[in-house]
């Protein structure tokens, strides 16, 4: 969600205004032969949300919540990661900046919502519901990796399964800046890791709040 105070601060509104032109740091043609001997890192990860009715995704239970706060940058934590976008945009094609924290070290990268998935998959495993959208990064101010990610949740309607899920395909840019070199190299990839495991664990937190209230309110006063 747009963070105030990242957003009134002038390098992040001018570094946000910026993105419209910037081009992707990243042929996205690489990904198709990415793996562990090209350089690049792949990533999965999942946290089981509270299940629902067998069925198609129940209005305001965990899969609809889900996509929500995954739309809205929710899941991040912003201890980690905080972003700034113009919430009134469209999700296609939407740029964020991103504030990434390290200690008392600030860097700010931009991103760029690429492919959205919201459609109910059939197959000979299962029916499913997913809501992803793609995010691949742009360099801005400076950039500490090259990658491609789906972040989503899924409801298979045999079951009433809800999980998120991140996928990342990522690897280091060379970034001209020495010191944001050797930053990267000493904690980007460790900080990397560290935020999508934080950000499964606070979709769970986030999904289980709002069922919670959800279910306080529907108590009858006595």
């Amino acid at each position: 969600m747009l963070d105030k105070r990242l957003a009134a601060t002038p390098r992040a509104q001018r570094a946000l205004a910026r993105l419209a032109d910037r081009p992707l740091n990243f042929d996205p043609v690489d990904l198709q032969g990415a793996g562990s001997n090209t350089g690049w890192h792949i990533d999965d990860y999942g946290q089981p949300l509270p299940a629902e009715r067998p069925g198609e995704p129940v209005c305001g239970a965990s899969f609809e919540i889900a996509r929500r706060l995954m739309r809205d940058y929710a899941f991040a934590d912003p201890a980690i990661v905080r972003a700034v976008f113009d919430p009134a945009s469209d999700l296609a094609n939407r740029n964020m900046l991103l504030e990434v924290r390290f200690g008392p070290l600030r860097c700010l990268l931009g991103c760029r919502i690429g492919a959205i998935v919201d459609e109910i998959a059939r197959s000979t495993g299962g029916t499913s519901a997913s809501g992803a959208g793609v995010t691949a990064r742009l360099p801005v101010t400076s950039s500490v990796g090259r990658w491609s990610s789906q972040s989503g949740s899924g409801s298979t309607t045999d079951d009433g399964t809800v999980e998120f899920r991140i996928h990342v395909v990522s690897r280091r840019a060379q970034a001209g800046n020495p010191l944001v070199r050797l930053g990267y190299r000493l904690v980007g990839r460790r900080q990397q890791v560290r935020f999508a495991r934080r950000a499964c664990e606070r979709m769970g937190e986030r999904v289980e709040l709002e069922l919670a209230g959800a279910r306080s309110a529907a108590v009858p006063p006595t």
